[in-house]
């Protein structure tokens, strides 16, 4: 009972309060969802200052109706202009080294072998070579660099 008193009396700066709380939460649990619920709340508080007598089921229903609007229209965006970033390679590591020339370690056999990579050992595949052979990465697959001998090793 107190529940419904209480949404039969929502004013536009309890939407304000929602929208902040959303956003917040954005920043600590990143997702790029809540921003745009955040948003959401924000424009219904923005309709409910203009027009305060306005039921409280309509005002949930522009908060869902916003928010859905809202997610679909920023990853359509997003999809069709992906934000930029100098580090695109920061959470795969091994995309860094694709084009990197390295000198083998120990001899490739059976087409596998491992090969130490700035400060981590990384599992390689390619041609049977010796160790002190001069390899190029040509492709990443999971926690394995592909390789092929550079010419003239």
């Amino acid at each position: 009972m107190a529940v419904l008193v209480y949404l039969e009396t929502l004013a536009y700066w309890d939407w304000f309060i929602a929208g902040v709380a959303l956003v917040i939460l954005e920043i600590l649990a990143p997702g790029a969802v809540f921003m745009w619920l955040g948003i959401a709340a924000g424009v219904v508080g923005g309709i409910v200052f203009f027009a305060p007598g306005l039921e409280w089921k309509i005002q949930f229903a522009l908060f869902a109706v916003l928010s859905v609007v809202s997610i679909v229209l920023s990853r359509r965006y997003l999809k069709r202009k992906p934000l930029e970033t100098d580090h695109p390679d920061l959470n795969r590591r091994g995309e860094q080294y694709v084009g990197r020339n390295f000198v083998l370690d120990e001899a490739l056999t059976g087409g596998r072998g491992r090969m130490k990579v700035d400060d981590t050992t990384w599992r390689v595949e390619g041609p049977d070579l010796p160790a002190g052979a001069s390899v190029r990465v040509r492709e990443v697959r999971g926690a394995t660099l592909l390789i092929e001998a550079v010419s003239g090793s």
